[in-house]
């Protein structure tokens, strides 16, 4: 289609379309450029982006596709590895609104669903009735189950549970004239009588007869198709496993047209539900033998040897991964376990009775290892450490995008199964071919089932880059071939293998593909150039060639990076797409809308896009970034939770400094930016600013939200009370940091505080200094963050040591000094911030540093029998940690805590007080952690550190939370300190 047709089309038919439907169509710049990329190599502008709200939706867009010769991509959660949601036509997005479980029986085991039903949660869903659906991808916490139907996904458990396609039982479909259909298993009479039909249905089911029945046919199929021992096999359409179905094979199970659905990419039929197997969930127990090898070579013929052991898994972590955990704040956490420096690690999962079965195979297994001499560590884990083992391995695709600079490992040939048993010699061979080219490559997963994820490491941002992509391709195609594995072994063709895959079963097999494509689908408007027909697969990269970017000056420091190098770290895995029953922070926005606008993705992906190729001088000036950053809370999930740590909260302070810069700071932005200095003369007359602030006027003039409260200035600032304390001498000092919202809003907080620690025997100084500079940076005024880190930390460094740490109450504050200042200050200031931030805590971590040290014991505190519920801070969580928090509140004897499986609280500083924002915060207020603290009875203590938490549950509960030192304060044994 030619672009002036395309352009008339966005002006005319689409906005006609949409009127129509129960969804929406978009085709503005910003969502389609969004939609343009998934977590593979690829990028094309899609013409419109819908998001059907019923069945009925879809049949329009098909009936609109049809009349208007565009092209449908189906897409749940975009994170597909080989292009396969990418494309020109209108991306059709199931994800937010297909997402019920429509039926249960556990009697016959299945379950049926919409395509947008996300593994994990699915599995969450049928805990309680003692089952789970078996297939587990590395994505499972944000993979939906039409994804995994399109891709045929399977995991580090297929060993056992084999891919998705021996789990799929039915679907219900739209095909590409618009009717439904269900394809099930049927037998033979049956099927016969599918072909009478004088439908399009008819026609499919008379083709697929007429194919699989010629003998010539079948014996080229059985003869190229890779070998049946190779279990992951998805390359092409799925002919070898239909054939090996009544009617065309005596005695084989019923035909079943889902074995054709699952693998096709969505390139045949639209899916509308699912039906799949689910298994009971096993019993007993599971260790994980994690043993060290100086190389990759030693622990794939290791490997061999686990098989013996019946593991329910068998995966490889090799040493650029645990490389790239180090500089990973989440998974440096998870990779306890790591003895040196390991050249990769196999994790065994091994099931038993009890743990003493466990441990007889472990040892047996062991034994077996080191007498071949492979191994060199072998420690055992159980319980709660699986899970961190498993979170490391799972993060393996994210954690590559950490790797600095242009070279990238690259997904290109990640995803080649062979048969197990020729698993070590093909990896060697695979290994000796990349070296004749001087590349070498990552690998990891799979190698219980015979695929190792290999990833050279190229940078395809230059020509020589892009040569080698598709050099290295062809060559690793002409080697799976040679030993008759597939190319594909869970993560589809789309347009990464497409083209190879004539190669990889020969031309009559691909001949009969593509009947099979023009039967289904004879406009071809299902997600047209995957499988079939695919363009050349170094062509709609990411990248152009040789393309040339500016410099991007910027006031932060990225590391040995540009601001652009840091965007694009973001590989589209998606980590971001979790919803609140996953856990974690990140990313709060999507959480509550389900929009992919919202997510951490969407936020790097525009800023990539518009760096690169904006026309304008100041590329930062695009009111299109404005738009997806500005649901962003800044809540800093994403810099520990994303596996690439992408700080878009660093990443938007940048921006709006710049876009500021081009238009201007809003008279909002600097009140908020200015409130040290707002509160400095408010504090003169509390009670009048007070009164001035909270009236609906200034609400209204200042763009905040009616309906929510605003904070009061204390009848003192902390400041004042402490210059008029008698301060307690003590061998112990600390300095602690009067960040400007205890000081003005929280001052009985920071009393509290002071009079606490001197009780513990402690000096507390507040030494001079500026505000953090939190509210600066949230509004996107850097230089003037810049400016207070610089002075800050000029005052505050020759202070500051191991003995006499800088200490803080309210976490987005004191936080900085761990954070955005080293990466402010200017350069010959660099060592001095590095010292400052290692020698500066939250004050629930130092209380509960020296409760390790045994300087604070329980018998200071009350007897008295407490329960706390208590919600972390956002940044608090990403930061640092909330078991500071916990270690503190659990002190008093009787004290027991229990933390919200909550996120952020949804206010994020001024987020929620801002009238366009005031909706939003409150839902994401209400995913978890409003409800938990309404269900606590009031005998129960509710406690968050941050200001802005406490401020969300006093509006959206009528709850008063307290700041942990407030809790422990009121629980020091009497006499307590007059305050």
């Amino acid at each position: 289609m030619d672009a002036i047709y395309v352009n008339l089309l966005a002006m005319d038919q689409l906005n006609q379309l949409d009127a129509i439907l129960e969804g929406k169509i978009y085709d503005d710049t910003a969502m389609r450029t969004i939609y343009a990329t998934d977590a593979s190599a690829y990028r094309e502008m899609p013409l419109a982006v819908a998001i059907p709200q019923s069945v009925e939706d879809i049949r329009k867009l098909i009936d609109f596709a049809r009349r208007e010769g565009v092209s449908l991509i189906p897409r749940t959660a975009g994170t597909s590895l080989a292009g396969q949601v990418v494309g020109g036509g209108i991306v059709v997005d199931v994800s937010k609104n297909f997402t019920k479980i429509l039926e249960l029986n556990t009697e016959e085991h299945w379950v049926r669903v919409q395509p947008g039903v996300i593994r994990d949660e699915l599995n969450l869903f049928l805990k309680p009735h003692g089952f789970l659906f078996g297939p587990e991808t590395s994505t499972a916490n944000r993979a939906m189950l039409g994804g995994m139907v399109g891709n045929n996904s399977c995991g580090s458990n297929s060993i056992i549970y084999r891919s998705t396609r021996e789990h799929l039982l039915e679907v219900k479909a739209l095909l590409s004239d618009g009717s439904e259909v269900t394809f099930s298993a049927l037998d033979i009479d049956a099927f016969h009588a599918k072909c009478e039909l004088g439908t399009l249905e008819g026609r499919i089911y008379r083709s697929i007869r007429h194919l699989l029945s010629q003998t010539d046919n079948q014996e080229e199929i059985r003869r190229e198709y890779p070998k049946k021992s190779v279990e992951r096999r998805n390359t092409g359409y799925a002919l070898d496993i239909l054939l090996e179905t009544a009617p065309f094979t005596l005695g084989a199970p019923d035909f079943n047209f889902c074995k054709l659905i699952a693998g096709s990419e969505g390139t045949l039929a639209f899916l509308t539900e699912i039906k799949v197997n689910i298994v009971p969930i096993p019993t007993g127990e599971v260790g994980l033998l994690c043993v060290h090898f100086h190389n990759v070579d030693e622990s794939l013929r290791a490997n061999l040897l686990a098989l013996h052991y019946h593991p329910t898994a068998s995966e490889l972590i090799d040493h650029y991964i645990l490389e790239c955990t180090k500089d990973n704040i989440e998974q440096r956490k998870n990779r306890f376990f790591v003895q040196g420096d390991p050249g990769a690690i196999l994790v065994v999962e091994l099931r038993g009775r009890d743990q003493a079965e466990v441990r007889a195979s472990a040892a047996l297994l062991e034994a077996d290892m080191r007498a071949e001499g492979l191994g060199y560590h072998f420690p055992l884990l159980f319980g709660e450490d699986t899970k961190k083992i498993w979170n490391l391995r799972k993060a393996g695709l994210g954690l590559l995008g950490n790797m600095p600079g242009s070279d990238k490992a690259v997904p290109v040939v990640e995803d080649t199964a062979v048969d197990v048993q020729d698993l070590p010699q093909y990896i060697r061979e695979f290994n000796a071919l990349l070296a004749s080219e001087g590349l070498h490559s990552v690998h990891y997963a799979h190698a219980g089932s015979g695929e190792i994820h290999l990833r050279p490491i190229l940078n395809l941002k230059t020509a020589e880059g892009n040569l080698m992509f598709r050099k290295v391709a062809t060559q690793v195609a002409g080697l799976v071939k040679k030993y008759r594995g597939s190319l594909s072994g869970e993560h589809g063709d789309g347009r990464l293998r497409g083209e190879f895959i004539r190669h990889m079963v020969g031309e009559k097999n691909y001949t009969l593909i593509r009947e099979i494509k023009q039967t289904w689908d004879p406009q071809c408007i299902f997600n047209p150039g995957k499988i079939v027909d695919t363009p050349p697969m170094n062509t709609f990269l990411r990248y152009t060639p040789g393309q040339q970017t500016p410099p991007f000056p910027t006031i932060f420091r990225f590391n040995g990076q540009d601001i652009l190098q840091h965007a694009e770290q973001c590989n589209g895995s998606g980590d971001c797409r979790k919803t609140q029953l996953s856990g974690g922070t990140m990313c709060p926005s999507y959480m509550a809308t389900r929009n992919e606008k919202d997510t951490t993705r969407a936020r790097a992906n525009i800023l990539r896009e518009f760096l690169t190729l904006s026309p304008k001088e100041n590329r930062y000036d695009n009111r299109e970034i404005y738009e997806v950053m500005d649901l962003c809370l800044s809540c800093k999930g994403c810099k520990s939770e994303c596996p690439s740590n992408v700080d878009v909260a660093k990443l938007k302070a940048e921006f709006l400094q710049h876009y500021h810069d081009a238009n201007g700071v809003p008279f909002r932005s600097r009140l908020i930016a200015g409130f040290s200095t707002s509160a400095a003369l408010g504090a003169i007359a509390p009670r009048l600013y007070n009164f001035f602030v909270g009236s609906p006027l200034i609400k209204r003039i200042s763009g905040f939200a009616a309906e929510r409260s605003m904070p009061s200035l204390a009848r003192t600032t902390l400041l004042r009370w402490y210059r008029s304390h008698s301060r307690v001498s003590a061998s112990r000092r600390v300095y602690l940091f009067a960040d400007e919202f205890t000081n003005y809003l929280d001052t009985a907080i920071g009393i509290k505080a002071i009079l606490l620690l001197e009780h513990l025997g402690y000096e507390v100084i507040i030494p001079s200094h500026m505000e953090s500079g939190r509210a600066s940076l949230s509004k996107g005024l850097v230089r003037k963050a810049a400016r207070i880190a610089a002075h800050n930390v000029r005052v505050l460094a020759p202070l500051i040591t191991e003995e006499t740490p800088l200490i803080g109450i309210e976490p987005s504050a004191i936080l900085t000094f761990r954070d955005e200042y080293v990466d402010l200050v200017p350069s010959d200031q660099l060592e001095a911030a590095r010292i400052l931030a290692g020698n500066t805590f939250l004050i629930d971590d130092f209380l509960a540093r020296e409760i390790e040290r045994g300087n604070i014991t329980s018998s200071q505190f009350t007897a008295e029998r407490r329960e706390i519920l208590m919600h972390g801070h956002c940044q608090q969580k990403a930061l640092s940690s909330v078991a500071g928090s916990v270690k503190v509140l659990s002190l008093p004897e009787n004290y027991t805590v229990r933390t919200i499986p909550s996120g952020c609280c949804g206010m994020a500083g001024s987020f929620g007080y801002e009238k366009e924002h005031f909706e939003l915060s409150q839902k994401i207020g209400e995913l978890v952690l409003l409800p938990a603290v309404r269900a606590a009875s009031s005998e129960v203590i509710i406690a968050a550190p941050g200001t802005s938490c406490r401020h969300q549950i006093k509006d959206g509960t009528g709850r008063r939370a307290l700041h942990p030192v407030e809790v422990l304060f009121e629980a020091l044994q009497s006499p307590r300190p007059a305050l």
